[in-house]
């Protein structure tokens, strides 16, 4: 083994540490805070989701992934909040993250714990406690709407709620498969949410489609036009990630 791959080797094992783990969540959550408290925010929707929250008592919060750094700024922490993450390292980072944030986490993916965690979502929304699913995550494609979150409105027989933030002059990473935002402080912003969304307890398949692609539409077009505004460039729904290998854990 040559000299630059054991460094590379250990490095990697390093960047894998628990300590690793919680320095780079650190790190995030004080460069999300100060995107947050630093940046001039347009806000639209915001004040009707907050007077309606007690009535619903509990709702299916959903965004796309290359912004989800943003999110969590705009969270009211007196309502709980518990978010689907994986259990691997990125989750693990992900998870680091949003529990500084001030919301609960629930391992699990479509490969790992899935039943589990999906039951586990299911009790959350029983308990009056909201979710929050990336529905473009793990893996992708970018901004298009997997079904998760409909499942879990229709099983539960609470409400969708979507959300979309651009900053401008923000860097759109293009190498990455969710084309990730990352935002400069001191700028101006925009965030928007829309909904509810219900989806009936006896909805057939063609209906789920229906209501997907209403969301998936109406998501898109809510993030288009933010950017518009804030100077980003369009970003095309639609990519689809290389996979990647996980480490086995041990």
């Amino acid at each position: 083994m040559t000299i630059a791959k054991a460094l590379k080797k250990t490095l990697k094992k390093i960047l894998r540490s628990s300590i690793a783990t919680k320095i780079i969540s650190e790190i995030i959550f004080y460069y999300a805070l100060l995107i947050g408290k630093t940046t001039k925010w347009q806000t639209k929707g915001l004040e009707k989701f907050y007077s309606d929250l007690p009535k619903n008592k509990s709702v299916i919060l959903i965004g796309w992934h290359g912004r989800a750094m943003l999110y969590p700024y705009f969270w009211n922490k007196k309502f709980p909040l518990n978010a689907l993450v994986s259990l691997h390292q990125d989750g693990r980072l992900i998870a680091g993250f949003l529990e500084r944030c001030g919301i609960k986490t629930i391992g699990g993916s479509s490969n790992e714990n899935a039943v589990g965690a999906a039951k586990q979502l299911l009790n959350t929304l029983k308990k009056n406690e909201s979710i929050v699913v990336i529905p473009d995550g793990p893996k992708g494609p970018n901004m298009k709407l997997n079904k998760s979150p409909l499942y879990f409105a229709q099983k539960s027989g609470q409400p969708i709620y979507a959300i979309a933030c651009s900053v401008k002059g923000s860097k759109i990473i293009h190498k990455s498969w969710d084309k990730m935002m990352l935002p400069i402080p001191f700028s101006e912003g925009i965030c928007e949410l829309i909904g509810p969304y219900f989806v009936p307890e006896d909805a057939s398949e063609q209906m789920l489609e229906t209501i997907r692609l209403k969301i998936e539409t109406e998501l898109n077009n809510i993030c288009f036009a933010a950017d518009k505004a804030m100077g980003i460039e369009k970003i095309t729904p639609g990519s689809t990630p290389k996979k990647k290998r996980y480490p086995k854990n041990k």
